[in-house]
């Protein structure tokens, strides 16, 4: 190689390392702008994070908030719901220890709120028996009764046979309410069972069909 190409090529490689320092500081710059945004989308991740932090927060104390609110009326719907039956009992009680009769059935006394039980272990709770020597009616009171209260009186009469002092007794079964559908007169007499309506100061008894288990 002669000494001009020598020269030439020296030339050639320092504007080749020029441009490489160039296109190295770009990129530099580059990579500090990357930085730069990254740091800000850093930032920006963590203000999100905080203020969706906040946001659960309050969304938190808000549900809290909501589940006092739907606590507080599920106990005073309850209590309500309480008080009605309570008042509805006590009517039924009350008429029915003045006029201990079924239809064509007389009764001799009233056992209000009876447990049936077997040991300490409670079968079964009624609100009102009627009993004689022979029969026991299992009256179940409702505020406001609906057909489906049907459906849960054969089971009362299974399981107030199944005590020894009325297995040989002849069970009859009804519900008494202060509002009494067409439709729970239909089926409680279709099922052979009672119900005894409030009207005004007196009850009326519906008992076609009667039928004893």
């Amino acid at each position: 190689m002669t000494t001009e190409e020598l020269k030439d090529f020296i030339e050639k490689l320092a504007i080749s390392q020029a441009k490489t320092d160039e296109q190295l500081k770009k990129t530099d710059e580059q990579l500090k702008k990357t930085d730069e945004q990254l740091k800000k989308t850093d930032e920006q991740l963590k203000k999100t994070d905080e203020e969706l932090k906040k946001s659960n927060k309050a969304f938190d104390i808000r549900m809290q908030k909501l589940d006092k609110k739907l606590e507080k009326i599920g106990k005073m719907v309850g209590s309500v719901s309480n008080n009605q039956g309570n008042v509805a009992e006590e009517y039924f009680v009350n008429s029915l220890k003045d006029y201990l009769k079924i239809g064509n059935l007389d009764f001799d006394y009233l056992i209000p709120n009876f447990k049936a039980k077997k040991g300490n272990k409670i079968l079964a709770e009624y609100d009102i028996l009627l009993v004689n020597g022979e029969s026991v009616a299992i009256v179940e009171v409702k505020y406001k009764a609906h057909s489906n209260d049907i459906k849960a009186l054969p089971k009362k009469v299974e399981q107030l046979k199944r005590l020894p002092q009325y297995k040989n007794y002849k069970v009859y079964a009804g519900i008494a309410t202060f509002f009494a559908t067409d439709e729970l007169i239909k089926k409680a007499k279709e099922s052979g069972y009672f119900v005894l309506q409030r009207k005004g100061k007196v009850i009326t008894p519906y008992v076609d069909n009667l039928k004893a288990a």
